[in-house]
């Protein structure tokens, strides 16, 4: 693949990006074009056709095709947590690295959460649809304390270890189970299987990703294997769960309250005839994929994402990239800096390096990182620019090669 050339470099950025990230852009100079919503067929091939930067939320999917309609992207930026919307495996292979905000609306999915969890508990939701229908029903029946209740969560990364420290200063006993060994926080009790979790809680709260073998994890055995009388939380991925089975336990008086903040299939905009099984159930809490949606979260994620982008088309970093080997490179450097993706063979560092030698270029600095699949290396020269172009144009022809870019010094 021929290397993208550094004139007026274009970000697009898809679904209401925060401000920020306009901002970041623009004032670096790039040409900067924000759109509302999400994008798909044509219309998102004819915006990607000149572009050098993306950034997406979870609304749009860039799939192999619109990968190969769009040759001059350099990076993609998932300003979110989840990255399935995005082809990872077509993303390595073209020698594109994709970037996310992993940590930057911890905290706002975590307050959801344990709002969620009182409001579940005390009948809020159902209380207050009463009193605006003019219902006056005060009642203790069926409400409860979280101090005491045992908490259940699945998932026990950034946010299942933060939920399970603030639980504990609620007063709540803490149980949690994941695939992967974690640390237990404070006084939180592992769990060795999800049965041995389910069997334990009087709250269950997922926070899992949406990789393929998550898929409908919660179906009608895990509802069943609940405690009678628990509470069921998802503001992780919409496809973890069967939503009709937990409205089946929801009837049956099994599960007594669920808030649900993700669904299977989502609109891309507005709506206003949304439906699921789970509408017009008591004691169930439905909101519209709002978990990260706070003002603090979404501009945390607009600078951190937009950060990213801009350091791996101006230095050439890659650290925190989600498909791409993790290099960490200095900012600063005097010559020709040569970036190149390769298939992860042996031979092609040495072919990198003939190539400067055959042409008495000196080499004052080289990263290199790989995975299964590619290998990037990074290589600071003392080459002046008519041999930079030369050197370019001799990387872009070694084999293996997927993808090869300059920087000139600021």
């Amino acid at each position: 693949m021929t290397s993208t050339k550094k004139i007026k470099p274009k970000a697009v950025l898809l679904e209401n990006i925060q401000k920020e990230a306009v901002k970041k852009f623009k004032d670096k100079g790039y040409t900067t074009t924000l759109h509302t919503g999400s994008l798909d067929g044509n219309d998102l091939q004819k915006a990607l056709a000149k572009t050098y930067l993306l950034g997406i939320r979870s609304k749009t999917t860039i799939t192999k095709k619109v990968l190969d309609g769009a040759p001059c992207l350099e990076s993609i930026g998932a300003y979110c947590i989840g990255t399935n919307q995005i082809d990872l495996d077509a993303a390595t292979k073209r020698g594109i690295p994709v970037f996310n905000a992993p940590f930057s609306n911890t905290r706002s999915v975590v307050e959801l959460t344990l709002g969620s969890i009182i409001m579940l508990l005390r009948k809020t939701f159902d209380a207050s649809r009463n009193v605006h229908e003019g219902i006056w029903d005060k009642s203790a029946q069926g409400c409860f304390e979280a101090r005491g209740k045992k908490l259940g969560i699945v998932g026990y990364g950034k946010i299942g270890s933060q939920i399970s420290v603030l639980a504990e200063a609620l007063g709540m006993q803490v149980y949690y189970y994941d695939r992967e060994e974690k640390l237990s926080l404070s006084n939180a009790t592992k769990c060795a299987t999800l049965n041995e979790l389910l069997k334990t809680a009087d709250i269950v709260t997922l926070h899992i990703d949406g990789r393929k073998e998550n898929t409908n994890l919660f179906g009608a055995k895990q509802f069943g294997a609940m405690k009678k009388g628990s509470y069921f939380i998802n503001i992780a991925r919409g496809s973890v769960i069967d939503v009709e089975a937990l409205a089946r336990s929801i009837k049956k008086g099994h599960i007594v309250g669920a808030a649900i903040d993700v669904f299977p299939e989502e609109p891309r905009g507005k709506l206003r005839n949304f439906t699921t099984p789970l509408q017009g159930l008591p004691n169930v809490i439905l909101t519209p994929h709002i978990g990260g949606s706070t003002q603090e979260a979404q501009k945390s994620i607009a600078e951190f994402v937009s950060d990213k982008l801009l350091s791996y088309h101006e230095v050439g970093d890659t650290s925190m990239s989600v498909n791409f080997p993790n290099l960490s490179v200095p900012a600063h450097f005097d010559g020709c800096r040569f970036l190149h993706v390769h298939d992860n063979v042996p031979g092609v560092l040495a072919a990198i390096d003939n190539v400067l030698a055959d042409r008495n270029v000196n080499i004052t600095g080289q990263y290199l990182k790989t995975n299964d699949q590619v290998g990037y290396v990074v290589v600071d020269t003392n080459a002046k620019n008519k041999t930079c172009a030369e050197i370019l144009n001799a990387l872009e022809t070694l084999p293996h090669t997927i993808r090869s870019r300059m920087l000139l010094p600021r």
